[in-house]
C-alpha cells in the first residue's frame, strides 16, 4: 500500500509540474512573441526619430545660408514711413527672354522711377521694390518678368505708378548708416520670414527627439517592470 500511495504521490507531482511547465512555457513563449513584434516597432520609431532630426538639421543648414544670410547681409534694417514725391516713367530698359532652347531674344520695359522722403526729414531717395530689384537696377522701382508682350509689361509698370500715387504715404525701409542711398518698400526676409522658416524645422527637431526619448523610456520601463515581476518571484 505504501508503494502504491507514492507512486500516485509522485505521479500527481509530475502532472502538476508537467502543467506547470506548460503554463511557464506559454508564458515565456509569449514573452518572446512580444518582445520580438515590439522590438521591429522600436526599431522602426528611432528610424523615424533620427531621420526627423537629420532632415531638420540639413533643413537649417540650407536656409541659414540663404534666408538667415541674406536676412543679416541687409543694411535696409530700419522701418519708416516715405512720402511719394514722385512717381514717373523715364526710359525703355532693354531685357532678355527665353524663347526656346537656346534661343534668348531683346524686348524692353519702362523704367519706373519714385523719389520718396523718408520720414519728413527733407532726405529724398529713390524708392526701390526690394532687394531683389535693387540688385537689378538701381534706378527703377520695380522691374518685370522679362517677356515679348511689351505693351503687357508697359500697363503693369503704369498701374503700378497709378497705385503709388493714390497711396501717398508707404511704409518703406532704410539704411540708418545711409551709406545705402535708396529705400526698399518691402524687404524678402523680414523677421515674419525668418520666424516661419525656423518655426518648421525646429519642430521637426523637437518631434524627433520626443519620438527617441519616448521609446527609450518605454523600454526603460519594461525592463523594470520584468525586474519587479522576478523579485515579486
Amino acid at each position: 500500500m505504501f508503494f502504491v500511495a507514492g507512486a500516485k504521490n509522485n505521479a500527481g507531482r509530475n502532472e502538476r509540474r508537467s502543467i506547470y511547465q506548460k503554463f511557464r512555457e506559454v508564458d515565456l513563449l509569449n514573452k518572446k512573441k512580444t518582445v520580438t513584434a515590439l522590438k521591429p516597432g522600436e526599431d522602426r520609431a528611432i528610424f523615424l526619430g533620427l531621420g526627423m532630426i537629420l532632415s531638420s538639421v540639413m533643413m537649417c543648414f540650407v536656409l541659414g545660408i540663404t534666408i538667415l544670410r541674406s536676412y543679416a547681409d541687409s543694411v535696409w534694417t530700419e522701418e519708416g514711413v516715405c512720402v511719394i514725391l514722385n512717381s514717373t516713367v523715364t526710359a525703355d530698359m532693354n531685357c532678355s527672354y527665353n524663347c526656346g532652347s537656346e534661343c534668348w531674344r531683346d524686348s524692353k520695359y519702362p523704367c519706373l522711377q519714385v523719389y520718396v522722403s523718408v520720414n519728413n526729414t527733407g532726405r529724398v531717395s529713390r524708392l526701390s521694390h526690394n532687394e531683389e530689384t535693387q540688385d537689378t537696377s538701381t534706378e527703377c522701382f520695380y522691374v518685370p518678368r522679362c517677356q515679348k508682350d511689351r505693351v503687357a509689361m508697359h500697363v503693369m509698370i503704369m498701374n503700378i505708378s497709378e497705385r503709388l500715387k493714390v497711396n501717398q504715404q508707404v511704409t518703406c525701409y532704410y539704411d540708418p548708416s545711409e551709406q545705402q542711398e535708396n529705400v526698399l518698400l518691402t524687404r524678402l526676409y523680414d523677421q515674419t520670414v525668418v520666424f516661419h522658416s525656423l518655426l518648421w524645422p525646429s519642430c521637426m527637431l523637437t518631434g524627433g527627439a520626443l519620438i527617441i526619448v519616448m521609446v527609450k523610456l518605454t523600454q526603460y520601463l519594461s525592463r523594470l517592470c520584468e525586474e519587479i515581476v522576478k523579485i515579486k518571484r
